[in-house]
Formats: structure tokens, C-alpha cells, sequence
């Protein structure tokens, strides 16, 4: 009996291309040839591509299946490695599904998590582009806690007037903008400490994405924005060293 490799493939419920791709990674035999030099496969040519099929159907990589050779039965160990992964990937799809019943559900950004969508709304176009950076290095925890302090931030004049900021903005509007925010952000830490030190821990705690967020911020804000956000550090770590020396 005798297929061409375009039957064959159709038989297996593949492709031409999938069998010359395990030809050329040894799962599955060059077949003879006939005189006329064209392929041709037999019965068992056309087992050993069903069951290659199969196995990377339930979930097995190609290396996979190469380790399994022909092996009547799969490893225990193997069934769950694919077991687990399998597993995960059906956690994954579920996170997707509930996205998208929520998107059609309500309207909600792209850029960032379905679950903080609804926190975003409303914040100017910067400071959203930062919550969507923050949402890729903090950890929940930390990004909640940052989303909770947002609205109460702010809502306080000195930010506000640090948004309207011009980059060519003299020394003296900077160091008033820098008070403002310097003196409001001691009463909301003194209200939230818990939330702010989650914050604190969550930007500037050790590793790359402590660097990843000063280059953002020194990426959105312009030159007085920058200075005056040094400027009410400054301000707060010293009042803050003031306080313990006292």
C-alpha cells in the first residue's frame, strides 16, 4: 500500500509541512522511494504520525514526544508535567475569559489590568501612563495601595498646580509647588502610613524596577515637574530625619 506524502498528511489530519518538519527533527522516517524518485509511505508510516499527532494533541512539545520513543505508555512523570502545564493554561484562559465578559460588560481602557480600569478614570493622561508602568513592577498589594492614594493626593491644590506646571517655570513658583506637595503628602503619610510604606517598599525597594520607574517618571514629567518632585523629597526626608532626631 502506498500514499503520497499529500495523502498521507490528510489521513493524519496534518499537514505536508508538519510531516516534513518531523522528518527533518527524526520523529518520523524518510519513507522509500519509487523509481521515479517520488515518496512513498506505508501503514506504518502513517501510525507513527497519527501517534505523533495525538501526543502533541494531549499537550507533549515535540521533545517531548522524541524522549517518549515507542513507549507503549506515557511516564507518570511526563503525564504531569503536561498535567500542570495544562493546568495553567486553563487558568490563564479563565483570567482572559473574565476580562473580556467585564469588557463587554463596561466599557474599560486597553492599557491597562480590567481589575484597576475603573481607578483610572478621570486622572490626567501622565499620570495614568505611570499607573500603567506601576501596574507592570508593583505587586497587588503596593499597587493598591498607590491606586487608594490617589484620589486623596490628588485632590490637593499643590497638585494640581504641579500639573498645570510649565517646564520653564522659575525657581521660586517651583520651590511653592514643592512645599504644597511636600507638606501634603506628611499629612497624608501621618492618615496612611500603612498604605504609604507599602508604596515606598514597592518603588524604591531593592531590584531592577526601582530604575525602571526613575526612568519613567524622568520619561513623563518635564524639567521643573522633575525639579520640584526632588524638591518635596528633599523636603519630606527631612522633616521625616527631623522627627527621629526629635
Amino acid at each position: 500500500m502506498v500514499w503520497s506524502p499529500r495523502r498521507l498528511a490528510e489521513l493524519a489530519g496534518t499537514s505536508r509541512r508538519a510531516v516534513r518538519h518531523y522528518h527533518e527533527i527524526g520523529l518520523l522516517p524518510e519513507p522509500q522511494r519509487r523509481s521515479n524518485g517520488y515518496q512513498q509511505y506505508g501503514v506504518e508510516h502513517l501510525v507513527r504520525l497519527i501517534r505523533i499527532r495525538r501526543l502533541t494533541e494531549l499537550g507533549l512539545s515535540l521533545s517531548q514526544v522524541a524522549a517518549v520513543g515507542d513507549a507503549d505508555r506515557l511516564p507518570t512523570g511526563v503525564l504531569r508535567d503536561v498535567e500542570a502545564e495544562i493546568a495553567r493554561d486553563i487558568e490563564r484562559l479563565q483570567r482572559t475569559r473574565a476580562e473580556l465578559v467585564t469588557m463587554l460588560e463596561q466599557e474599560t481602557p486597553l492599557d491597562v489590568p480590567v481589575r484597576i480600569a475603573g481607578r483610572v478614570e478621570g486622572l490626567p493622561t501622565v499620570e495614568r501612563a505611570l499607573v500603567v508602568v506601576l501596574s507592570r513592577l508593583l505587586g497587588p498589594r503596593p499597587l493598591e495601595a498607590y491606586l487608594d492614594l490617589l484620589p486623596p493626593y490628588r485632590s490637593h491644590a499643590a497638585v494640581v498646580a504641579f500639573d498645570n506646571l510649565p517646564g520653564d517655570a522659575d525657581g521660586s513658583s517651583r520651590e511653592v509647588v514643592a512645599t504644597g506637595i511636600a507638606e501634603h503628602l506628611r499629612h497624608l503619610a501621618a492618615e496612611r502610613l500603612s498604605q504609604f510604606q507599602l508604596v515606598d517598599a514597592g518603588l524604591w525597594g531593592a531590584g531592577p524596577g526601582r530604575r525602571d520607574v526613575q526612568e519613567a517618571v524622568a520619561d513623563l514629567y518635564n524639567p521643573a515637574q522633575l525639579d520640584v518632585l526632588t524638591r518635596a523629597l528633599r523636603l519630606r526626608r527631612a522633616h521625616a530625619s527631623g522627627l527621629s532626631r526629635a
